[in-house]
């Protein structure tokens, strides 16, 4: 079905006085905008979308700078051992609140009593609420409750995914726009925890403006952080997530096909406050806006023409007519790949510390044991250099080569390089100790895993958004991904962590990489059992 653009002829033409209407000729069609982050439509409505995403892994990732320090507050009395086992534990329990909700919070989404947007809300509204109460916590229930509330109430990356491929329908467009959420998150990794660390015990880590005799603690420094030292940052984060659900009140729109005709409140408010701000009529409302202001130029892309007349719309289907045998093929290869992703990060921030082993217990090619000894800034060095390598990479060169791959040729294609990374990364043990070798070997294997993770994670989303058997059965899908995809990070970091001990106490240390390489080989057979999705 073809769909109007602002600027593309509607089909009418116009006759000249000078010239007999028999010998005009018909003008030639345009040519169609080229597809590029520049010719994006509806940005205004991509920008709330992405400050509700940003907001929720800048919260999530910033635990990883202080939880270490908080669990050593609860009990100063606990070993590192029992404390990293803690930490463990509260990453798998915001895994499992998700897993068992986040199927519930879609369906609930593709509820028209509800809606996509009210679901975003209370997912927003929820995760300050939990960063509140984790940040005030002084026992380790306490610290549980508010990380298993968390996951529970937030099942807004499948809403949100579920909300781009209503905003974004035209196809050529939305191998970029899928981009942009694990943009976010690459972002929040970077960024989330570089904040906390400033933020977490002010009064140790800010004395001039906290502590005693500082700036803003007079003599005695601010009580509160010397009572509750991990509540600044969640503080902070709290009241960006409360923004960004306050954004998507104001600022977005809902998609779901029965509400999106229908008297936005919070749209109008929105609408009100931005007259009086820019003192006009705000170019953010994308609904009500008539065909002739688009196509006059006035709001260029970010307005997609919409019908004038709602359309009928099809009753929502229940969860077991969603289960078709293509989205059962589509969830299993997204089972797939997050259980390998997972796992590797796990195994491989536990691999890189390890120290290295006496190498005469060597027996080549597979019977040898160790790490590579990094230190804790070695360590975070690695971790920023997979985010700063994704990053570019999903910016400039996914967008050219997924236009002439296609989305699953890009899967096929570019999966075996992770498969690649699992293998080779166990031999980087038997190098010699120069910190250059090291360093470039590693950069190399890190950089095959993120180029891989690159094209595969926008891929399994574009797929799973493409097998809803039905428009009004969105948001169950991708909530349904997202809990599958939950369930294989709970999973994926306690085996590979079980068999990377297993293997480095058998001189078997490959051992948990190469079961990774085989099982996305057979992420990869799933794959050739999916239809690809066409990007027109």
């Amino acid at each position: 079905m073809s769909r109007s653009h602002p600027g593309e002829p509607n089909g009418s033409t116009s006759t000249s006085e000078e010239t007999p209407l028999l010998h005009q000729a018909t003008p030639a069609p345009k040519t169609p905008p080229t597809v590029s982050w520049a010719s994006m439509p509806r940005k205004s409505q991509l920008a709330v979308i992405v400050f509700a995403r940003l907001a929720e892994p800048l919260s999530e990732r910033s635990l990883t700078s202080y939880l270490f320090y908080q669990l050593k507050w609860f009990n100063p009395d606990l070993d590192a051992g029992t404390i990293a086992k803690q930490a463990g534990y509260l990453t798998a329990m915001f895994a499992a609140a998700q897993c068992l909700t986040s199927m519930w919070w879609g369906h609930l989404a593709d509820d028209p009593r509800l809606g996509r947007k009210r679901v975003l809300v209370i997912g927003l509204v929820g995760s300050a609420v939990s960063a509140l109460g984790m940040g005030f916590s002084r026992s380790l229930y306490l610290a549980f409750f508010f990380r298993f509330l968390a996951g529970a109430l937030n099942g807004n990356v499948g809403v949100l995914r579920t909300m781009i491929s209503e905003v974004i329908a035209d196809k050529r467009y939305q191998s970029r726009a899928f981009l942009l959420l694990p943009m976010c998150f690459n972002v929040g990794v970077i960024i989330g925890p570089l904040l906390s660390s400033f933020l977490a015990d002010p009064v140790h880590s800010l004395p001039g403006l906290f502590g005693d005799d500082s700036l803003f603690g007079g003599a005695n420094g601010v009580q509160w952080m010397k009572h509750f030292p991990y509540a600044l940052p969640n503080l902070f984060f709290a009241i960006l997530l409360s923004t960004a659900a306050l954004g998507v009140i104001l600022g977005l729109d809902e998609t779901h096909p029965h509400l999106r005709y229908q008297t936005d409140p919070g749209r109008k408010l929105g609408k009100v406050i931005m007259r009086k701000i820019f003192k006009h009529e705000s170019p953010l409302d994308s609904g009500e806006i008539a065909h002739s202001s688009a196509s006059s130029g006035l709001l260029e892309n970010d307005i997609e023409a919409t019908p004038m007349r709602k359309p009928e719309v099809k009753q929502r289907p229940s969860i077991r007519g969603v289960l078709t045998k293509r989205v059962c093929y589509t969830m299993l290869q997204r089972f797939l790949q997050s259980l390998h992703v997972s796992a590797f990060n796990s195994i491989l921030f536990n691999f890189l510390p390890t120290p290295r082993a006496d190498a005469k217990d060597f027996r080549l090619p597979f019977r040898f044991s160790g790490g590579l000894g990094l230190s804790a800034q070695k360590m975070g060095l690695a971790n920023t250099t997979i985010g700063m390598v994704g990053i570019p990479l999903q910016l400039l060169l996914y967008p050219r080569l997924i236009s002439s791959l296609g989305v699953r040729n890009s899967y096929r294609v570019f999966l075996p390089l992770g498969a690649v990374a699992y293998c080779l990364l166990p031999y980087l043990v038997l190098l010699s100790d120069d910190a250059a070798i090291i360093w470039t070997c590693l950069s190399v294997v890190l950089t095959l895993q993120v180029l891989s993770r690159t094209f595969v994670n926008p891929a399994t989303v574009m797929l799973v958004n493409d097998c809803a058997p039905s428009p009004n059965a969105l948001g169950t899908v991708h909530g349904f991904a997202q809990s599958i995809s939950s369930a294989a990070r709970i999973m994926g970091p306690v085996v590979g962590g079980n068999l990377l001990g297993w293997g480095l106490g058998h001189n078997f240390v490959g051992l948990p990489l190469w079961v990774l390489a085989i099982v996305s080989m057979a992420n990869l057979a799933v794959v050739w059992k999916i239809e690809d999705v066409h990007i027109e």
